[in-house]
């Protein structure tokens, strides 16, 4: 960055989940006259509070949140359509003279706010069900590569670069060689998230994993006595099953077989925080791909107040 960089800047908080970014963003936002635009791809969705860590309405209250339940769980909520909302978020914050605070641990949503999405105009929904749909058809026949070996002959250097059982990423691969004609590799080469809006500083806390792996499993035992179990079963009765993308995420999935009495509630919370310490070092593996990112111990907040000023001060 350089001292006439004129772009809006912007102050990523992210970190595994866990990591105590929540209330940290909230009390820089406070001091540093700023805002907070949500980057948590769960916290988008109406009726799912407990198990998403969602800010509270006291915390809400404090500084304004954006794209906080902005969808309805049955939803699909793609990261074009984020980029889309969270760049219109910042641009209103922006306008005000304030400073947006990026908040959340899903990488790709940051990735999509502050550099852009290969493939302009988001997701395809009918390509993407059809590919879907052949993959359900494969794995009934016993072939359940058979969308991995077609990317391989279409984008050999993609289908390098995802794991075969990674449905989703071998999905999305292919829908850009259809929908662009060529290698989703060279589109993703072309662009290299090169679409920079704003100056960006990239807080990453992250308490260590010892300490970080007590604090998930007591936010899952919390999660579980503030109610989660209830809250899907309240979701079940709106007519949300439990097939959805939403639903299939961490801790509605692990309470989806209480609710329909074919497992126990400890055994759930066990799996739950299992999968959640996995999911932390997933998110980890992403930050360590961000060579800007500062990484900080969220329990030394003047560190972080700090490193926010000397940022905010160059960026003035």
């Amino acid at each position: 960055m350089t001292e006439n960089d004129s772009r809006p800047p912007v102050v990523v908080v992210t970190g595994p989940t866990a990591a105590g970014k929540t209330e940290i963003a909230i009390r820089l936002a406070e001091r540093f006259e700023g805002e907070i635009v949500n980057a948590d791809s769960m916290q988008v969705y109406r009726y799912m509070d407990v198990g998403t860590a969602k800010p509270s309405l006291d915390q809400r209250a404090r500084v304004p949140h954006w794209l906080i339940d902005v969808a309805l769980p049955d939803e699909v909520y793609s990261a074009g359509r984020y980029a889309e909302e969270a760049r219109r978020a910042a641009a209103r914050v922006h306008a005000r003279g304030r400073t947006v605070f990026l908040t959340g641990g899903t990488g790709l949503y940051i990735r999509a706010m502050c550099e852009g999405l290969v493939g302009a105009g988001g997701a395809d929904p009918a390509l993407r069900e059809r590919l879907e749909r052949e993959h359900e058809a494969a794995v009934a026949a016993g072939d359940p590569l058979r969308l991995h070996r077609r990317l391989a002959e279409r984008d050999p250097e993609a289908a390098r670069a995802i794991h075969p059982n990674d449905v989703r990423r071998v999905v999305r691969a292919l829908e850009l060689c259809a929908r662009f004609g060529e290698a989703s590799s060279r589109l993703r080469g072309a662009h290299a998230f090169g679409d920079r809006p704003y100056r960006v500083l990239h807080l990453a806390l992250d308490p260590g994993r010892a300490r970080l792996d007590a604090r998930i499993d007591a936010r899952c035992a919390a999660m579980i006595d503030a109610g989660l179990l209830r809250e899907v079963r309240e979701l079940r009765d709106r007519g949300y099953g439990p097939e959805l993308r939403s639903m299939q995420s961490i801790g509605y999935r692990h309470m989806q077989p209480v609710v329909d009495g074919v497992d126990t509630l400890v055994n759930a919370l066990a799996a739950m925080q299992r999968d959640t310490r996995q999911f932390a070092r997933r998110q980890r593996t992403w930050l360590r791909g961000v060579p800007e990112a500062v990484w900080l111990d969220p329990e030394d907040e003047d560190a972080i107040a700090r490193e926010t000023e000397r940022f905010l001060t160059r960026a003035a």
